[in-house]
C-alpha cells in the first residue's frame, strides 16, 4: 500500500480528542539504511524518489524524527540546521525568508517570496500561511537556487518542501506533552487506522500554549507580551482502489491567537532626528528623546515598549483608536487532492489540486517606546486555487515529466495605522495653523483648530489583488553514459495581476491635513488646485492627474524558466554535478501608506541566472559524507524596497526593480559517524551579494550610489553545527544527548546600512538530553538559546523611530511522549 495525504476538516475534528504522535505507513521516501556507513535519505527534489547522493541538485534534507529531537518547530528553526536560509521578520509580522541571499524585504501579506515553500507539494506562496505549528512530518528538502521547471511556481531563491506523514496499512497511535519555560505547554498527537486493505486514514495534531509572556515593557513591568497559542491540525485519507490507482484528501488547519512582537526604540529618522535639528524632529513625542537617550544602549530580549493601552484604545475626536489586544486572530486551511493513476507500467497521470486560504487579523505596535508612535490593526485574507495536471514516466534512457500548472489567488491585504503622537503628524497639524490655512480658501469645507489638533491620528491603507499563474512545463534527466546524466528542463509561465489599492481617510480623520495642508502644499509643487477628498475616501494623490484617488494597476508578464545538469558519478560514492539555471520571480505591487501614486507603483518581474559546481561524496566507508556546491548568480532587476524623495516627508519608501546585481559563494555540510553512538554535522555558507551601478538617494533624501553595496540580510558567513550521542544504556532503554549551533556574521536590515539597526553577529546554542525505551516511550530535557544571547530578528524605521525586534530569550522544557 502507498501513502496519501490530508482529510476533510470534520473528520479532523471529531477525532482530535484522541490526542496522538507517532510515525506513519508506507512511505515513498524513508532513510534508506545502510550497515556500512550514514543512512542517506530518499528524497522527491526531482519529483521522483532517488537517494539525496545520487541528486545532481543543492538540496538539503532531514527526516522528521531528526527535526522533532532537535525540537525544530517552525519554519524559522529550520535555520539552525539549514544555515544558508534566514528567515527575518518585517515590522507586520510577516516572515521574510532569504536562501544564499536573494530575499524580498517586504512586510506586506500581499506578497509572495523569493523562496517558495510548499505542503506535499502544493504552493504556500504567501510566507504567513506558514505561521501555524510545525508537525507529523516525513521529512523536509531545502532545494537551493532558481525553481520552476518541476515545481508550481517559479522563484529565484529556492524553495523549502515540507512532506507530511502520510496514512499506512498498520495502526498506530502517540501523545507528547511538553511543559516549560512562560507557563509552557504543549501536546501532539496522532492516530494512523488503516481501513481494510486498500485505504487508511490519518489525524495529526499539535497545540502550543505559553500564558506568561517573555518580553516585559520598560516602563510598565507588570505588562508583558510574548504568549503563544497557537494550534495545528491534518487529516489525511488514502486509498487504492484499484490497482494502479492512488488517491489522497487533505486538509490543513491551523489557529495563532499569540501576541505580536513589539519593539525596541533605538534611534529616529533622519527627518526626527533631534541632533539634525529639522523641523519635524521638535514635534517629537515629549518625553521621547529621554526614553530612547535611556533605553538604546541597554535593551536585552526580555523588555520593550509599547504604547499604553489607555492612550491609544480610545476615540478622540475623528481618530479612531484601536482598542482590540496586541495579538493575531489568524486561521488558515489547506485542502490536498492527489489523484496517481498508472496508465503503463512506465507512465503515470498525475493532477494536484490545491486549495489555501489564510486571513489575518492583528494589531502590532511597533512604536518601540510608550508613546502612540506607530500602531496597525491588520486584516488581510489570501485564497488561492491550483490545479497542476502532469504525466510522468521513463522512455528509454530517460525519466521525464511533462504538464500545466494554473493558479489563481484573491487578495485582500489592508491595515488601520494610529499615529497620533508620531513626530510627523505634530509637525503637520503646526504647519497648517502656522501659514493661516484655516483662513485661506483651501478651508472650503470650514475646519476648526480642534479638527486640525485631532487629524492625522488614524487612516487606513488597503489593496485587492487578483493573480492569475499560468504555466506549461517538461524536465528530462538523460542517462548519456553508465555514469553520465543530463538534466533538462523548461517552464514557460504567465503571470497576470489586477491591482487597486490606496491610502484613505478613516472616518473623517484625514480630512483636515488632506485638504488644508496636502492640497495647499501640491498646489505649490504641481500647480494643481484639486478637489478635496470626502470622509472615507482615497487620499493617494496621483500627480499627472492632479487628483485624489485608488492606484489601478495591470500587470501581464511572461517568461521562459530553464535548467540544465549533468551529473557524472566518478564511483559508486561520489557524484560530481554542474547546472546551468534560468528562475524568475513574478512582479510585485506593495499595499504602502501612500503619500502619492508612484509608491503603490508595480516592481516587475526578476530574473536569476544561476551557475553551479558541486560533489557529493560519500568517504571512509560512507562514514564521512561530503555535500559541497559554488554558485554564482547573475541577478536583474532585483525588487527591492527604496527610499524615493517624497515633497512632504522628505523620503518614502517604494518598491523598485535594482537593474543589475550579483551573488556568488560556496555552501555545502559534512556528516561525520565518527563512532557508531556519535554523530557531527557541519553546515556552513560563504556568501557575497553586490549590488552594481544603482544610483538612489538615501533616508535624508540625499543623492547616493548604490554601487558595491550589500543586499539585505545577507550575511557573509553562516554556519551551523551538530553532535548527535545515541546509545543503548540497558535493556530497550537508550540514552540521547544533541547540541545544536548556528552562528551568522553582521548583515544588514535594509540596503542603505545602519549603525543601530543592521545585525550584528551572533550565535545560538540548543541541546536537549533524552532517555527512551523500545517500548515506545520517551522523555527528554531540552533548551533553546542556552547562553541566553541578545538579538535581533530585524529592524526598522517607521517614520519616527526606529526599532528592533529581538529574538527569544532562553527557553527550557521537558518532553513527555508515548507511541503505540
Amino acid at each position: 500500500m502507498r501513502q496519501f495525504h490530508r482529510v476533510p476538516l470534520l473528520l479532523c475534528t471529531a477525532l482530535a480528542t484522541s490526542l496522538t504522535a507517532a510515525p506513519a505507513l508506507a512511505q515513498d521516501a524513508t532513510a534508506a539504511e545502510d550497515d556500512a556507513g550514514i543512512a542517506d535519505i530518499v528524497v522527491t527534489a526531482q519529483r521522483r524518489a532517488q537517494a539525496l547522493s545520487d541528486v545532481p541538485v543543492a538540496v538539503q534534507a532531514f527526516n522528521g524524527d531528526t527535526l522533532e529531537q532537535m525540537n525544530i518547530r517552525s519554519t524559522a528553526d529550520l535555520q539552525m540546521v539549514v544555515p544558508s536560509l534566514n528567515v527575518s521578520q518585517g515590522y507586520q509580522g510577516i516572515p521574510i525568508y532569504t536562501l544564499r541571499g536573494i530575499g524580498f524585504n517586504t512586510i506586506n501579506l500581499s506578497s509572495t517570496s523569493t523562496v517558495g515553500t510548499y505542503v506535499d507539494e502544493v504552493a504556500l506562496a504567501y510566507p504567513f500561511m506558514n505561521s501555524g505549528p510545525m508537525f507529523d512530518l516525513e521529512r523536509v528538502e531545502a532545494l537551493k537556487g532558481p525553481q520552476g521547471t518541476l515545481y508550481g511556481r517559479n522563484t529565484t531563491a529556492g524553495l523549502v518542501n515540507f512532506i507530511t506523514n502520510k496514512p499506512k496499512d498498520e495502526f498506530s497511535a502517540g501523545i507528547a506533552v511538553e511543559v516549560g519555560s512562560y507557563q509552557m505547554l504543549n501536546t501532539e498527537g496522532h492516530v494512523n487506522v488503516p481501513l481494510g486493505d486498500r485505504a487508511a486514514f490519518r489525524i495529526a495534531f499539535r497545540t502550543e500554549d505559553s500564558y506568561q509572556g517573555w518580553q516585559r515593557s520598560r516602563t510598565r513591568p507588570e505588562e508583558s507580551l510574548g504568549e503563544t497559542h497557537r494550534y495545528g491540525l491534518r487529516g489525511t485519507f488514502a486509498a487504492e482502489p484499484v490497482d494502479g490507482l492512488h488517491i489522497e484528501l487533505t486538509a490543513n488547519y491551523w489557529k495563532n491567537k499569540s501576541d505580536t512582537l513589539a519593539g525596541q526604540g533605538v534611534g529616529y529618522t533622519p527627518n526626527t532626528d533631534p541632533a539634525n535639528g529639522t523641523l519635524f524632529s521638535l514635534f517629537n513625542a515629549p518625553g521621547l528623546p529621554a526614553f530612547i537617550s535611556a533605553n538604546k544602549d541597554s535593551w536585552n530580549a526580555r523588555y520593550a515598549d509599547w504604547a499604553p493601552y489607555s492612550v491609544r484604545s480610545p476615540d478622540i475626536g475623528r481618530g479612531a483608536g484601536i482598542s482590540d489586544p496586541q495579538r493575531e486572530d489568524s486561521s488558515f486551511i489547506g485542502l490536498r487532492g492527489l489523484v496517481e493513476a498508472e496508465i503503463t507500467s512506465d507512465i503515470s497521470f498525475i493532477s494536484l489540486t490545491g486549495y489555501n486560504k489564510v486571513t489575518r487579523n492583528a494589531v502590532v505596535d511597533w512604536s518601540g517606546a510608550p508613546f502612540e508612535i506607530l500602531l496597525q490593526d491588520t486584516y488581510g485574507r489570501v485564497e488561492s486555487l491550483s490545479q497542476e495536471l502532469r504525466f510522468q514516466g521513463t522512455t528509454g534512457p530517460a525519466d521525464w515529466v511533462v504538464g500545466g500548472y494554473y493558479a489563481n489567488d484573491k487578495v485582500l491585504d489592508t491595515n488601520q495605522t494610529l499615529l497620533g503622537q508620531n513626530a510627523n503628524v505634530g509637525a503637520i497639524r503646526a504647519t497648517i495653523l502656522q501659514l493661516g490655512l484655516l483662513n485661506s480658501p483651501f478651508n472650503s469645507q470650514g475646519f476648526t483648530v480642534t479638527d486640525v489638533m485631532q487629524s492625522f491620528r488614524t487612516y487606513k491603507d488597503e489593496a485587492t489583488f487578483d493573480i492569475e499563474t499560468m504555466s506549461l512545463f517538461a524536465s528530462a534527466d538523460w542517462d548519456l553514459a553508465e555514469a553520465l546524466t543530463l538534466t533538462t528542463g523548461i517552464r514557460y509561465t504567465r503571470d497576470m495581476q489586477n491591482y487597486e489599492g490606496c491610502s484613505r481617510d478613516l472616518d473623517g480623520s484625514m480630512l483636515p491635513n488632506v485638504n488644508l495642508f496636502n492640497r495647499a502644499f501640491f498646489y505649490q509643487v504641481y500647480g494643481t488646485l484639486t478637489a478635496p477628498i470626502q470622509m472615507n475616501q482615497c487620499n493617494t494623490f496621483d500627480p499627472p492627474s492632479g487628483t485624489f484617488g485608488p492606484v489601478k494597476t495591470y500587470m501581464s508578464e511572461d517568461n521562459v524558466a530553464w535548467r540544465v545538469a549533468l551529473g557524472y558519478e566518478v564511483n559508486d560514492d561520489t557524484l560530481l554535478f554542474a547546472s546551468v539555471t534560468r528562475g524568475y520571480k513574478s512582479g510585485s505591487t506593495p499595499v504602502n501608506a501612500a503619500n502619492i501614486s508612484t509608491q503603490n507603483f508595480p516592481a516587475t518581474q526578476e530574473q536569476l541566472t544561476s551557475y553551479e559546481l558541486g560533489v557529493k561524496a560519500g568517504l571512509a566507508d560512507r562514514k564521512l559524507n561530503v555535500n559541497l556546491t559554488g554558485f554564482y548568480y547573475d541577478y536583474r532587476d532585483k525588487q527591492l524596497s527604496i527610499y524615493f524623495a517624497d515633497p512632504i516627508y522628505t523620503t518614502l519608501l517604494r518598491l523598485d526593480n535594482v537593474p543589475k546585481s550579483r551573488a556568488y559563494g560556496i555552501d555545502g555540510d559534512i556528516t561525520w559517524s565518527i563512532i557508531p553512538e556519535l554523530t557531527a554535522t557541519v553546515a556552513g555558507t560563504w556568501l557575497q551579494t553586490e549590488i552594481q551601478g544603482f544610483q538612489g538617494i538615501d533616508a535624508a533624501g540625499k543623492p547616493l550610489d548604490y554601487d558595491g553595496y550589500t543586499f539585505p540580510l545577507s550575511p557573509e558567513w553562516s554556519g551551523a553545527a551538530s553532535l548527535m550521542w545515541d546509545s543503548e544504556i540497558g535493556q530497550d532503554l537508550g540514552f540521547r544527548a544533541i547540541l545544536n549551533g548556528r552562528y551568522q556574521s553582521s548583515s544588514k536590515n535594509a540596503l542603505q546600512p545602519s549603525d543601530i539597526l543592521d545585525m550584528r553577529a551572533y550565535g545560538l546554542l540548543n541541546g536537549s538530553l533524552a532517555l527512551y525505551s523500545q517500548k515506545g516511550w520517551e522523555v527528554s530535557l531540552w533548551g533553546q538559546n542556552l547562553l541566553d544571547k541578545y538579538y535581533w530578528v530585524s529592524g526598522a524605521t517607521n517614520a519616527n523611530v526606529a526599532v528592533r525586534f529581538p529574538g527569544r530569550p532562553r527557553t527550557f522544557g521537558l518532553t513527555g511522549k508515548f507511541n503505540f
